[in-house]
């Protein structure tokens, strides 16, 4: 097949749905399909068989495209939006594309091409756009009715809605898409790296760690997580937290609260680390942590969490609980005293950490590898080739 991916955000870069797209890619490729990449300016290319970049040239310097919205990311949408056109424009020649495959807002602008160009499109979700924007701007909540219906419109007309997550899954179809296929991500745990610092010697730590490993946004329950360290700290002392990720702005931030709940000494924050590399951060800690208070979308990182062989203390709230259960992680409700109680549990009992990890790794390596997510996008394109549609 000719397949036209849209991905509206800078690719490649290390964040999640830059890295879900550069998985399917490597599934399409290995498919055999011939796939067009239009994305945005920024970003390192990738080499697979059968792939052509395809990046918008805006007039003016935009650099540090943020996730979410922002007015750069508006601007690079417009830019794309015309370069669509000019791509799925009938030449003499020239093959057709068989099916268009829109992530995130590249969806609107597919439902407004492909039905003019008889060209299919699937419309990937990898987040609800009306909650990330209420979310990131809560001054549009008002508006909040008009921005789910403006975007279940995709949804009714694409050939398929692939959702990240059952919780997703669950909106396309209230929405009315006909045709819903989940396409939850993977575990990115990888062989060790050599070179990777060894955070107990580098920093003179004895006794445990706890990590958490992402961006440190509102919507993370970063502050939960402090908060209810600072708890623990009072009850079990020989504890350190091991914070990952983030920007310079939120790291200052944090640290601050840090020192306001008088832990700062007790928290260290490491910055960015390669997506590589995060297999063996996570298995230098003995308990990781996951203390997300909003959103419905599984986080890419849990899946590498469960799979890294060490024990998971969540939040007790959809986002975690569409992938894990009790069985495979420990569950904590969303408040201080909660998330502090179940940190405790787990810093006090070896056996039931091992427990939980040996079958959390097992559980990925059954339903969320790399394999079985190559098998998906195998039959969700096998499902599109022999419909009626292409």
């Amino acid at each position: 097949m000719k397949v036209l991916l849209l991905a509206p955000h800078p690719f490649y870069h290390e964040r999640g749905t830059p890295i879900a797209v550069d998985l399917l890619l490597q599934a399409l490729s290995k498919r055999g399909d011939e796939v067009d990449l239009l994305t945005f300016h920024e970003g390192s290319d990738r080499n697979y068989k059968n792939l052509t970049i395809h990046r918008v040239r805006p007039w003016m310097k935009l650099v540090g495209i943020p996730p979410g919205l922002s007015a750069k990311k508006l601007i690079c949408d417009a830019f794309m939006f015309f370069k669509l056109i000019s791509l799925t424009r009938k030449q003499p020649g020239k093959k057709q594309y068989d099916v268009v495959h829109a992530v995130e807002e590249s969806a609107f602008m597919a439902l407004a091409v492909c039905p003019l160009r008889s060209i299919p499109f699937v419309f990937d979700m990898d987040s609800s756009m009306t909650t990330q924007i209420v979310a990131q701007h809560p001054m549009m909540r008002p508006l909040e009715g008009v921005m789910r219906f403006f975007e279940s419109l995709p949804m009714r007309y694409a050939a398929a809605v692939v959702p990240m997550c059952d919780a997703l899954a669950d909106d396309a179809k209230r929405a009315g898409a006909k045709n819903v296929v989940v396409l939850k991500d993977v575990s990115l745990v990888k062989k060790p790296v050599k070179e990777i610092e060894k955070i107990r010697d580098d920093f003179n730590l004895s006794g445990y760690i706890a990590m958490y490993i992402g961006n440190l946004e509102r919507y993370q329950g970063i502050a939960l997580m402090l908060e209810s360290f600072a708890l623990v700290k009072k009850q079990f002392d020989d504890v350190t937290l091991v914070i990952i990720g983030g920007t310079d702005g939120h790291i200052a931030e944090n640290r601050q609260l840090a020192e306001t709940l008088g832990i700062a000494e007790h928290v260290y924050f490491l910055g960015r680390k390669p997506v590589a590399c995060i297999g063996d951060y996570m298995s230098q800690a003995d308990i990781l942590l996951s203390p997300r208070t909003e959103g419905v979308n599984t986080p890419m990182k849990i899946y590498s969490y469960l799979h890294s062989g060490t024990a998971v203390l969540a939040t007790d709230l959809p986002t975690h609980t569409q992938v894990m259960s009790a069985d495979i992680a420990k569950l904590a409700e969303p408040t201080t005293e909660d998330f502090a109680e179940g940190m405790l549990e787990l810093l006090k009992d070896d056996a039931l950490r091992a427990e939980l990890a040996e079958k959390a790794h097992a559980h990925i390596d059954r339903e969320h590898s790399y394999p079985v997510f190559e098998a998906r996008v195998n039959d969700l394109y096998s499902q599109l080739a022999n419909s009626q549609v292409i």
